[in-house]
């Protein structure tokens, strides 16, 4: 695996071993792919990265001008992958991470503890094992935890035989692309007055 784009392209990162805590990282070609149709979205970005596994996409995201990205995943073994991850690629990531089991997470609110007051993201990565339908149990609780911006885009990456809602509170999806196996589902953030 390696960053495709940006300051760190080119730069390998480091793959999930075997073990328990099982990672499916997504691979380079949807990953480029994903970016190439997110365009100029990350630069500048907030981002959040939820079921991070290896932080692939978070750090492509700060690789291609995101300002920071906090990384979430119940495991510590995903945390120590993604700082290995985080030291060979960028040199003063501005990133943190929160090890949270969103699987049986009632809100998102401890996302935010220890972070700026009113912190909110232009761009949330939400990569969950697949056939799961965690997608379908955590897109609900992105909007009541005041965690998007305006505009903010949410990428769901599932399998692509998956069935993921068109409207969910104010996030509407607005493009669906498939590749091999794997699904793209993006959704826009738009409060009603915005």
């Amino acid at each position: 695996m390696r960053i495709t784009g940006g300051s760190a392209r080119g730069r390998r990162l480091a793959a999930p071993g075997s073990g328990r805590d099982v990672i499916r990282p997504t691979c380079d070609r949807v990953r480029e792919a994903l970016f190439n149709l997110l365009g100029p979205q990350p630069a500048g970005s907030r981002v959040l990265d939820l079921f991070a596994g290896t932080g692939a996409l978070g750090i492509e995201a700060l690789s291609r001008g995101a300002v920071f990205a906090l990384f979430v995943d119940r495991s510590l073994t995903a945390g120590r992958l993604i700082e290995t991850n985080l030291r060979a690629c960028l040199a003063h990531p501005a990133a943190a991470f929160v090890r949270l089991n969103l699987a049986t997470a009632a809100n998102l609110a401890p996302l935010c503890a220890g972070l700026e007051p009113g912190i909110a993201f232009d761009l949330v990565f939400l990569d969950p094992p697949y056939r799961q339908h965690l997608a379908d149990r955590v897109l609900p609780l992105l909007e009541p935890g005041g965690l998007l911006n305006p505009g903010a885009l949410v990428v769901v990456e599932e399998h692509a035989l998956a069935e993921l809602p068109e409207q969910t509170g104010a996030l509407t999806l607005t493009d669906r692309r498939r590749y091999g196996e794997t699904g793209l589902w993006i959704f826009r953030h738009q409060p009603a007055g915005n």
